[in-house]
Parts: C-alpha cells; structure tokens; sequence
C-alpha cells in the first residue's frame, strides 16, 4: 500500500471511529482573501489544457481555481477516438449550453427528459413532454453535424407497480404497445433514437428471459426504423456481481446500439473513498466482454464507460455529491496541492471550513485523462453523467 493511501484511509477511518477528520489544509481569512485575489481566466483561449500543462497528477488549488473557466478556442476539435454520450438534466441548465458549445465531441446527447407511464390495461403514456425545446434539439444536431451527432433523450419506466411491471413483462401485447409508443415519440419530436433505463430497476426481480424479452422489444422495434436504441446497465460490485453479467451482454448485443455503464457512485456514505477507482472500471468492462470474447472489438465499441463530472464531500454528518461550484468554493480553503491516490487514480483534499471538516473526491483534468486512457486501451466509449457539472476545460480533453 502506497504511503498517500494509506494517509487517507487513515482519515476515513477516523471519520467513521471518532466522526471527525484529521484535516491537512485548515482554512484561515489570510488564504482566502488570497484566492480572491486571483485573477481567473475564462473563455476561449489559444492553447489547450495540455499545452499550458495542466494535467498533473497533484495540481494544485490555485491552478484549478484560476484556469478551469479557460477552454481551448477550437472547441470542435473531438480528440478522443471512440463514441462520446452525454447526459443534460432539466435541473442543471449549464449542460445545454454545453451541449452547443462543444456539439462536435458529443455523438450522442440525452435530455432526461421523458417517462412512461402506465394508465391502465394496454394504456401507456410518455410523460414529460413539457420538458422538449425542438429549438435547443435542432441547435445541438446543428453544432455536431460534422459527427453526424444523435439527439437520444432519456426514458425511464414511472410509477410503476410491481403490477404494473408484471403485466408489461408477461405479455407480449403490452410491450408491443410501449415499443411503438416510444417510436411514434421518437418520430414524432424529430429524435434520434431513446437512451432506455430500466435494467437497475428490474434485475435479480424478475426471469431474466422476462426483462431481456422487454428490452429486445423495445430496442428491435427501434432500430427497425433506423433509430438508436442505448441500454443503461449497473456495473459489476461484489454485493450484486450478475445483475448485468456477460450472460446479459451477449444475449442484447445483436438488439441494443450501444450500453451506457454507470462506472460511478463506487463510494457512499457508509465508505467514503473514490468515485470510480480506475481498477474497478477496468473490471466492470471486463466482466461483460472479456479480453476473449469473440468479436472483441465490435463488441466493446458499444460500451459507454459511464465518467462522473460530479464529486463527493464527505464530513462528520455524513455526506453528498456536489457539483463544480461547490466544489470550488470548497477549493477555495486549500493551500498546495490536490494529493493522488495512486491505487484508485483519483485526486482528493482535506479541508476545515466554518462548517466543519471536508474530504472532497471530485475529478481532476488528470483524473479524467487516466480514464480516457482506459477507454482507448480497452476500445470503448465514454459515457458522461452530465454535461454541465464538471468544470469547462474539462472538455479539451474529449
């Protein structure tokens, strides 16, 4: 064990034995009034991340803090080689202009926007229409025509019964209905395609045959029509090793476009740590087309490695995701340098505010860049929980 890790697992043991954190980087007014003091970039600016060496493995505050608003002008430069979807949440309005700004690296992007909704015997319904901006669909089709782009929103299955679900999976009639119901959706608001999300809220409940039956359904009847139809499935973790397992994979490859993996959320509460150790997303790809599966290549292009842009503040009383503001002003309280995990690949601090303690888990431009690595190596794609998050020149590195 490397000697920062064991440094850190020191302080969350400490956290959970005494509820409290042996902080490295106590906060005062001097250091804070020097960080305002800053000037800060932002816009667009001539060099990329790279070139003005941004990407380290313990970068410091003051570095973050001062350039993460400054992105490389050339915004349409796509620079990783593989497939890129990206999630825009109605409740994060930052993620649409992002979505625009940088269209030409995104292949995909899914609003959440859309639920089905069950109102009776053979009677479904798509709800959250009232979310669609036709405007905003065509200005992101517009700045990612070079790539051809996709415009696939998000569907999930709402206020459902445990009746509700059994009479959709036991006949075939009823599934038939949602499946068609989700192409006129898709034809009618001019989509590409949906990004289907009920896998996590079916498995290890109902027959396998039941629910893998469902999503061929839906996805053949999709892709019939020439439109994209993208899987979110968990990942591998010891206390649910097979809720998707290669098993699943293979049987939905011929069916589905592409899977979305949610290799994030690694860590909780009651085990503050990373967000997604870089061994761990390495294992969940792996678990579900191994090194020696036939057809390896075309196989693993249609996994999305799920990257979080959010973060993690663990204190005393617990803790919660926080997003690119308020992990800087969390910044704010640190002098020095961000410390590397050398066994997860990811970057904390610890920090005492007028609040209390902090360990923060957040993404680093390094963190990202080690991840992106990963997918090439692995031959994957990307699948990033959401634009908008996470700090601007985070998307040089796409």
């Amino acid at each position: 064990m490397g000697l920062k890790r064991a440094i850190w697992l020191v302080a969350i043991i400490a956290l959970i034995s005494h509820g409290a954190f042996a902080t490295l980087s106590p906060s005062d007014k001097s250091k804070n009034k020097k960080v305002k003091e800053l000037k800060v970039k932002a816009g667009p600016q001539p060099t990329n991340v790279y070139d003005r060496g941004l990407v380290q493995g313990e970068p410091s505050a003051k570095d973050i803090i001062v350039e993460n608003a400054a992105y490389f002008q050339d915004t349409a430069l796509k620079l990783f080689e593989g497939k890129v979807l990206g999630f825009v949440t109605p409740w994060n309005n930052h993620g649409y202009d992002v979505a625009k700004t940088w269209g030409p690296k995104f292949d995909y992007v899914s609003p959440v926007w859309l639920q089905i909704l069950r109102k009776g015997p053979k009677k479904y319904e798509v709800a959250g229409v009232h979310d669609i901006d036709d405007g905003w669909v065509t200005d992101v089709k517009r700045a990612g025509a070079a790539i051809n782009n996709r415009v696939v929103p998000r569907v999930l299955f709402d206020k459902f019964t445990d009746r509700d679900f059994s009479q959709l999976l036991t006949y075939p009639e009823e599934r038939t209905i949602v499946a068609k119901l989700l192409l006129a959706t898709t034809r009618k608001h001019k989509f590409d395609g949906i990004v289907l999300e009920v896998w996590s809220q079916l498995a290890a409940r109902v027959e396998d045959n039941y629910l893998i039956g469902l999503v061929e359904e839906i996805c053949n009847t999709l892709t019939a029509g020439s439109y994209d139809c993208i899987l979110v499935i968990p990942p591998a973790r010891k206390e649910t090793y097979d809720l998707f397992s290669r098993k699943h994979f293979e049987a939905l490859v011929p069916s589905v476009t592409a899977f979305s993996l949610m290799t994030y959320d690694y860590s909780s509460v009651q085990r503050p740590g990373a967000n997604a150790p870089l061994y761990w997303v390495r294992n969940a790809v792996q678990h579900i087309c191994p090194d020696s599966a036939d057809g390896l290549r075309e196989k693993r292009a249609k996994i999305l490695v799920g990257l979080n842009m959010y973060g993690s503040d663990f204190t005393p009383n617990g803790g919660q995701p926080i997003v690119a503001h308020e992990y800087l002003a969390l910044l704010k309280h640190l002098k020095g340098h961000l410390t590397y995990d050398e066994h997860d690949v990811e970057n904390f601090f610890e920090v005492k505010t007028s609040n209390g303690r902090h360990m923060v888990f957040y993404p680093t431009l390094f963190s990202i860049d080690e991840r992106l690595k990963l997918a090439r190596e692995l031959g994957t794609g990307i699948s990033i929980w959401e634009l908008g998050q996470g700090l601007d020149y985070f998307y040089d590195l796409f």
